[in-house]
C-alpha cells in the first residue's frame, strides 16, 4: 500500500480546517499522514488546531506564502519523509471516507498518471457537482472553463489533487515565484502534460467544497489576484500572449462595467499592472 501524505493549507480559517481534518481522520485508506500547514495566520489558528489534533503534524510557513508557496511547504516535507503520493485538499472541504482509496486506485492503475482529481460537490448542496476534477483552458481566448461532467482536462484543481512523487520530482512543485494565488494548479497541469504525464479523475472520490472561502466570491481582491495570475500564465503558455491577454482584459473590463462594479474594475487593472 503506497504511502500518502495529505497536505491541508490553513490561512485564518481554523474552523473549516478542523472540519476538514476530522473528515480526513475517518478515511478508510490504510497508509496516510495528515500535514497541516499554517500559512502565517493571525487568528490563533496554530493553537486551536494544535489543541484539537495534537497527533497531526502541524507545520508553520512563517508568513503568508500564497496558495502555491504554502502547499510547497507541505509537499517538500512529505517528499523528504518518503511519501509516494501527496494529496492536496483544501481546508474548506470535507471528504468521503473512501475518497483517498479511490484516488490511489486510479493512480496505481496507470504509472503514466501524474495527477488524479476528485469529483467536487457543493458543500451546501451535497448532490450538486461543483467540479469534475478540473478544467480546460483555451490558450487563444485566455479562458479557463471548469468541467462538471467527464471529459478531457487541461489541469486538475488544487482543491483536491493526488500528485505522484516521480512527477513532482521531474517537473517541480507549484511556481510560487510566479503565482501567489490562482492559476498555479493550471500551470502545474500544463507542465505535467508537457513532460508527458497524464491527468485523470477518480469519479468515486467524493469531496464537498465551499467556494472561495478565503477571499469570498466576487471580491476586488479576488479579481486582482486572479487577473495577475492569469496574465502571467498566458505569458508563459499562450502561443501569442498579447492576443490572449487583450481578450481576457476586454472581457473582464466589460463585465465589471455592465454589473456596475467600478471597485472590481480597478482591481482588474491593478492585477494587470502588477503582472
Amino acid at each position: 500500500m503506497k504511502r500518502v501524505a495529505i497536505v491541508v493549507l490553513n490561512w485564518n480559517g481554523w474552523q473549516d480546517t478542523l472540519d476538514c481534518v476530522a473528515s480526513l481522520q475517518a478515511l478508510t485508506y490504510g497508509n496516510f499522514e495528515i500535514l497541516v500547514v499554517d500559512n502565517g495566520s493571525t487568528d490563533d489558528s496554530v493553537a486551536k488546531i494544535g489543541r484539537a489534533f495534537p497527533a497531526v503534524t502541524l507545520l508553520q510557513s512563517g508568513a503568508n506564502l500564497g496558495f502555491g508557496g504554502g502547499c510547497n511547504v507541505g509537499i517538500r516535507h512529505a517528499l523528504a519523509q518518503g511519501a509516494d503520493y501527496v494529496w492536496l485538499i483544501n481546508s474548506d472541504a470535507t471528504v468521503d471516507p473512501a475518497a483517498l482509496t479511490a484516488l490511489v486506485r486510479v493512480a496505481d492503475s496507470n504509472p503514466a498518471l501524474g495527477s488524479v482529481g476528485s469529483v467536487l460537490y457543493e458543500a451546501d448542496k451535497p448532490g450538486q457537482v461543483q467540479l469534475w476534477g478540473g478544467g480546460r483552458v483555451s490558450l487563444w481566448l485566455g479562458r479557463s472553463n471548469h468541467c462538471v461532467v467527464p471529459g478531457p482536462l487541461s489541469f486538475i484543481s488544487g482543491a483536491s489533487v493526488l500528485l505522484r512523487r516521480a512527477a513532482l520530482e521531474q517537473v517541480g512543485l507549484f511556481d510560487e515565484d510566479l503565482f501567489f494565488m490562482y492559476w498555479e494548479d493550471t500551470d502545474l497541469g500544463f507542465r505535467l502534460a508537457h513532460a508527458g504525464w497524464q491527468l485523470a479523475v477518480a469519479d468515486d472520490s467524493k469531496v464537498w467544497h465551499k467556494q472561495s472561502a478565503s477571499l469570498g466570491l466576487g471580491t476586488p481582491l479576488l479579481d486582482e489576484y486572479a487577473t495577475r495570475s492569469c496574465v502571467r500564465f498566458l505569458r508563459r503558455h499562450a502561443p501569442v500572449p498579447a492576443v490572449s491577454i487583450a481578450l481576457v482584459l476586454v472581457r473582464m473590463v466589460i463585465k465589471r462595467i455592465l454589473i456596475g462594479r467600478p471597485d472590481r474594475l480597478m482591481a482588474v487593472l491593478r492585477g494587470y499592472r502588477c503582472a
